[in-house]
């Protein structure tokens, strides 16, 4: 992880990367005269990133990007921080005081932000090079008059808690599968001090939990049910925030095999939305966050083998109704729907559930954005866009309709896991839709929760969106 740091004092030789502007007098941050001219010259060229090598430190300038709307200048300072981090990286530098020359508490934090977030690496398995190829950047000191230490603190939590979800999204399968993943949690609930409780394949058959018992019938391992809570004594909410992630370590498509060509190498990945709901507890908890939060995570991996379930099958779910399985790639939505169900004791507030769910959603807007549809009032739903806008993972609404939900009716059961050829992202949200009775929120971050390359600060691989989105609507209902 890269450690941030408020500094009162920005020392003498360290690396420095300046937020300025055309007018900042940079004479007074070490620069010589014709270091200075050349740096005017460069900006009147409308460069807005210059890089001096003074041989023993580097000086970096960012000359800051004004956008028509906040959120995109918040961005912009993110992708610049990150491509400093990244010449800061190519110096060799272990590193790097942020100097912000402009009084701007808000976008500094954010060009930290995106420096740390972009100086990800994934080498926990390259054991013969892994020196070679390890960014060297290890400290980003920040020194503003805007900026409080206790939001340093709290920017690091944020990005801690990103790039653990990040690690988990990597990990492979046969390093991290159901059980595993459960015992992940409980590391973080000691660590931050939330609870945790793992239910194992007993208690979740005493509870007739039949969506995620016939997903986990195809499989050597058993499944788990991880319940987590954050509840401090002076929480603002009465009733709590339930969010519910989808756990499946790895998905072949059970015995609806996944047909397409490397269509399951990135399967590790189907347990994003679990990883980011015990990531944003973590988040919540560490920042002692004054609000009462559940996390639920069902849990298990999609395989043909064993005694899997069949297309035609019916399973009674945990809240009775019965569903005819037609497609066994359709499986994140039966464990969902189970969790959705156990939710209903919580009488929650709202309940949000993250799951890299369908194809539909990631080809109808890639990876830059997350598709959301619920049944939350407009109120909560405005406030969950602003937080995204905020974070840039941005929400895309779905309609709703409940014309939908007819494409989810079978002759033979109350309902099937499958609606057909169209729509198939709004499907799966409807299909949820019937094991909920409280506000509720179904985002599907199949699209950007892991990508095959890097782009600005996102990193090839888990990207861990989710974690800072919901850090943010949570931190702000709280307040």
């Amino acid at each position: 992880m890269t450690l941030l740091k408020h500094i009162e004092t920005i020392p003498a030789k360290d690396n420095l990367a300046l937020i300025a502007t055309s007018k900042t007098d940079f004479s007074k941050y070490g620069l010589t005269p014709v270091e200075v001219s050349y740096i005017n010259k460069q900006v009147a060229k409308d460069e807005h990133i210059v890089n001096i090598n003074q041989y023993i430190r580097r000086v970096i300038i960012y000359i800051a990007e004004d956008k028509k709307e906040e959120y995109l200048t918040l961005e912009a300072y993110r992708k610049a921080g990150s491509k400093i981090g990244g010449m800061i990286n190519a110096a060799k530098a272990t590193n790097v005081t942020i100097a912000d020359t402009i009084g701007d508490k808000e976008n500094t934090l954010a060009f930290a932000e995106g420096m740390a977030l972009g100086n990800y690496q994934f080498l926990h398995y390259r054991q013969k090079d892994s020196k070679n190829v390890s960014n060297s950047l290890k400290e980003i000191n920040i020194h503003s008059k805007k900026v409080k230490a206790d939001e340093v603190e709290e920017l690091q939590i944020v990005i801690d808690a990103t790039c653990k979800a990040r690690t988990l999204v990597n990990e492979p399968v046969n390093h991290l599968n159901a059980v595993q993943l459960a015992e992940e949690f409980e590391k973080m609930g000691k660590e931050a001090g939330f609870k945790v409780e793992v239910f194992n394949k007993a208690k979740i058959t005493a509870l007739k939990m039949g969506g995620l018992l016939a997903v986990n019938l195809g499989s050597i391992d058993p499944p788990t049910f991880t319940i987590m809570e954050w509840k401090p004594k002076k929480a603002k909410n009465k009733k709590p925030y339930v969010l519910v992630g989808k756990g499946v370590v790895y998905d072949t498509g059970g015995l609806s095999l996944k047909p397409t060509a490397n269509s399951m190498d990135e399967m590790k990945c189907d347990m994003a939305g679990g990883a980011v709901v015990g990531c944003t507890m973590y988040a919540i908890a560490k920042a002692n966050l004054p609000i009462h939060v559940i996390g639920l995570v069902p849990a298990t991996d999609n395989r043909p083998g064993m005694n899997a379930y069949v297309p035609g099958d019916i399973i009674t779910m945990h809240n009775g109704m019965t569903v005819e399985m037609l497609n066994a790639d359709a499986e994140g939505r039966m464990i969902l729907a189970d969790a959705l169900s156990y939710a209903k004791r919580y009488d929650p507030e709202l309940a949000i559930d993250l799951a890299t769910l369908t194809g539909a959603a990631a080809a109808a807007i890639g990876k830059y954005g997350i598709v959301v549809m619920g049944t939350a009032d407009k109120k909560v739903k405005k406030e969950l866009k602003h937080s995204g806008e905020n974070v840039f993972e941005r929400l895309v609404e779905f309609p709703f309709w409940d014309e939908y939900a007819d494409l989810l009716k079978t002759e033979i059961a109350d309902m099937k896991n499958i609606g057909g050829p169209v729509a198939g992202a709004i499907t799966a949200g409807k299909f949820l839709e019937k094991f909920t009775s409280y506000p509720w929120m179904h985002f599907d971050i199949a699209g950007p929760a892991f990508i095959n390359g890097a782009y600005d600060y996102k990193p090839k691989g888990g990207t861990g969106v989710g974690v800072r989105l919901l850090f943010d609507f949570l931190n702000n209902v709280s307040r």
